[in-house]
């Protein structure tokens, strides 16, 4: 698993015209999903998410956890991100798990992250997205589950 991890004043995700998930100050998350990925990965990755110090605390350092700062979480499931570019100009997506495997776990990772306490909105997995954050510093960091 592996999630691109964005630092933000404000964050949305439309379909169809429509808003589906909304936040201000927090962090969205673009979250992809590979075949081998399990729950020990999503549990793996929220708490490592949860714990991120990357909010200043009064000082102006990155001290503060999204925990510290009752902020909240925009997640975004996004295949893509298991785009593979090194041969030719089409990226391949065969590494990305299938809908089937992907969906069940993107909902299992929210639910862990909710459990910590977080509000978590979401897109709508599967769907043609507008995703649009300000993303605040910029703060964006790759996060993966550990290799097997």
């Amino acid at each position: 698993m592996r999630v691109l991890v964005q630092r933000c004043k404000r964050a949305q995700v439309t379909v169809d015209g429509s808003v589906v998930g909304r936040i201000d100050a927090g962090l969205l998350l673009l979250v992809g999903i590979t075949h081998e990925d399990q729950e020990s990965d999503a549990v793996y990755l929220a708490d490592k998410i949860a714990g991120l110090r990357i909010f200043n605390d009064e000082e102006g350092k990155m001290n503060n956890s999204i925990l510290d700062t009752g902020g909240s979480i925009l997640s975004v499931s996004q295949f893509t991100l298991y785009g593979d570019t090194r041969k030719g100009k089409r990226p391949s997506y065969s590494s990305a798990a299938r809908p089937d495997i992907a969906s069940p776990l993107y909902n299992r990772f929210n639910e862990l992250l909710e459990a910590k306490g977080l509000k978590v909105e979401t897109g709508i997995f599967g769907a043609e997205m507008d995703v649009e954050l300000v993303n605040w510093g910029p703060v964006t960091l790759w996060v993966e589950s550990p290799q097997k």
